[in-house]
């Protein structure tokens, strides 16, 4: 019931329209409550006393009600869909914005597809349950209190018989109500689950093609397919369960008032009409009390939809601005690590451990260090994509926790190894960070990222769409882009996340030249492999374990010999040993008879 409740916190801004409403649903109400009146007087007095006027005159009164209660039920039906529509509206976008917010944390740990499921289906599920179910719950309840009073100041004996099988089908209710929740909750987390098994298999499609994966990849959809399937079927046999009980219920009823009443009317002690109204009442009251498990099977799956929804909402972001943030100039770009230490989420051992590191502006840092060494994450830092757990992360001596991230992180240039392009057109996913750039700084920049050329050899130049995360791009494209896109940005800071790795030799010399001027004036921090990207920087920290192990410049590292040396040598063994042995093999090439290598089988 609490969670339903939280549903009233989303119908708060239309309170006004919902008691116009409910308003609109006791006139309702109360129209239908005198219809078994009317008729009653028809039999009583029109019938039994033959009076043709009375009838003539109900009839009409019969069907202006009817008039008038189908106007108002179409303002009514209007109203209930228009506010559950915009709670719809306002919870979707209140789920995607939340979500803006949220820190690399949450997300490391979160399914795409749980979250899909619960910004789709779990709002329609509430929405559903805000336009239809919530005022048929009002209405229920209204024409049950009314009916109760009508019946038992008519004559209560007759009352209490008739409303005695409705004991037995609120307890019903109740206890369904209980286990239905739970229930939804589970075929809620199971669709999720199908919802991330699909994104997954679409996403890795060239993946599983190229591994030949594709039965495997049927028969895990088909598990989770199961599950799904099989969460559905307990509420399904719940519900069947209660159904029958409900109308079963509801003829009891119905049967105990023919019964007694008829005994009533045949003592006098009761006229027809009231036995027919009695029964009215009751009728009335059967659809909304055989809806009755429809109605608690949507609560509970709104229920189940307004708790996962709100386990988002209520997720306050580890990382956000401070109540008094320092909105930052213009940075100078000088960045410092005091003792920071680092622990990711559920992990034990230190990412990064006591880290203390002076970077001057202007400078160049490269970042070395074998596979899970703390260079992204040192990166990461900077920022503020994740907090420390111990230490400071300073820039321009304030403590990044202490500023507003808008301010920070608009100075920062980003180029992630994996470069994540929108299905938009090339331009628009150049200028995303600045979306009011000239066709000329898009150009600009694009030229500098040497991406210019190709970019203008595509069908449509810098306004040709690419595919969705940019597949219809080429590895080395796609990482030009974002390079234009974070140079756009004209950044203070600047950090190169193994951003040339996807690019040839020969480009990456170019891009390289280019980076060489562009990041004259900023700090630049560097993630990289190749020897001719890192030789070049003011300072190279050597990692390993989370921690530096060494640092200096490209001659100072080598003098020193250590894990920078034993990188340089064989990256330098691995080039001359590949070199030798292409080498090799056109010498054995232009030596070997080709009777060596026959093409079939002499025999034939």
């Amino acid at each position: 019931m609490k969670k339903l409740f939280r549903i009233l916190e989303a119908i708060k801004p239309y309170r006004w329209q919902t008691i116009t409403n409910l308003l609109i649903l006791l006139s309702m109400t109360a129209l239908s409550l005198i219809v078994p009146r009317i008729i009653q007087g028809v039999i009583d007095v029109g019938l039994m006393k033959s009076e043709p006027g009375y009838i003539v005159r109900s009839a009409y009164l019969l069907l202006g009600l009817g008039l008038f209660s189908a106007a108002l039920g179409l303002v009514q039906k209007f109203l209930s869909q228009w506010v559950a529509s915009k709670i719809g509206y306002d919870l979707r976008n209140r789920l995607y914005d939340h979500l803006q917010y949220m820190p690399f944390s949450f997300h490391d740990h979160a399914q795409t597809g749980q979250l899909i499921s619960r910004c789709i289906e779990d709002v329609r599920a509430i929405q559903d349950f805000a336009g239809s179910s919530l005022i048929e719950w009002i209405q229920l309840l209204f024409l049950g209190l009314g009916i109760t009073v009508l019946m038992l100041t008519s004559n209560w004996q007759l009352g209490l018989i008739a409303l005695l099988p409705f004991i037995p089908l609120l307890w019903v209710a109740v206890d369904f109500g209980n286990r239905i929740t739970v229930l939804f909750y589970k075929v809620d987390t199971a669709l999720g689950d199908l919802s991330a098994r699909l994104q997954e298999n679409v996403t890795g499609a060239q993946v599983v093609r190229a591994f030949s994966r594709e039965s495997y990849e049927i028969n895990r959809f088909e598990e989770s397919n199961q599950n799904y399937y099989q969460a559905r079927l307990k509420v399904v046999n719940g519900w069947a369960l209660v159904m029958p009980t409900t109308g079963g219920l509801v003829t009891v009823g119905t049967i105990l008032i023919l019964w007694f009443g008829g005994q009533m009317v045949i003592s006098g002690t009761m006229t027809v009409g009231t036995v027919v109204a009695f029964n009215a009442y009751l009728l009335m009251l059967a659809a909304p009390a055989q809806q009755l498990a429809w109605l608690v099977n949507a609560s509970g799956e709104a229920a189940a939809g307004s708790q996962r929804v709100w386990e988002i909402l209520d997720h306050v972001p580890e990382i956000q601005s401070p109540q008094k943030a320092i909105v930052l100039p213009q940075l100078s770009g000088e960045i410092e690590f005091k003792n920071v230490s680092l622990i990711y989420q559920d992990e034990r051992r230190e990412s990064l451990s006591e880290i203390n590191l002076k970077v001057e502006k202007n400078q160049m840092i490269a970042l070395v260090g074998p596979t899970g060494s703390g260079k992204t994450s040192l990166a990461n830092l900077i920022p503020r994509f994740y907090d420390v757990t111990s230490g400071a992360v300073l820039v321009d001596g304030l403590d990044v926790r202490d500023v507003d991230l808008f301010s920070l992180r608009k100075q920062i240039g980003i180029v992630l190894q994996t470069s994540l392009l929108f299905s938009d057109s090339i331009r628009d996913n150049i200028r995303y960070g600045k979306p009011d750039a000239t066709p000329e700084e898009v150009e600009a920049v694009a030229r500098a990222a040497q991406a210019h050329e190709f970019i203008t050899s595509l069908p449509n130049g810098y306004d040709t769409v690419v595919g969705e995360r940019g597949v219809t791009l080429s590895g080395g494209q796609r990482q030009r882009v974002a390079i234009a896109r974070a140079l756009l940005m004209d950044p203070r800071i600047l950090i190169l996340d193994d951003s040339l790795s996807s690019v040839d030799t020969n480009t990456e010399k170019q891009i390289q030249a280019a980076l060489d001027t562009l990041m004259s004036g900023r700090t630049t921090f560097v993630i990289a492999h190749r020897m001719s990207t890192i030789r070049k920087a003011d300072l190279i920290l050597v990692m390993e374990n989370g921690r530096i192990v060494q640092m200096g410049t490209h001659q100072d590292l080598l003098r020193q010999g250590g894990l920078y040396r034993e990188i340089h040598d064989l990256q330098l063994m691995t080039s001359d040993k590949f070199i030798q042995e292409i080498e090799m093999l056109d010498e054995n090439q232009d030596s070997t008879p080709i009777e060596k290598f026959p093409m079939g089988d002499q025999d034939q």
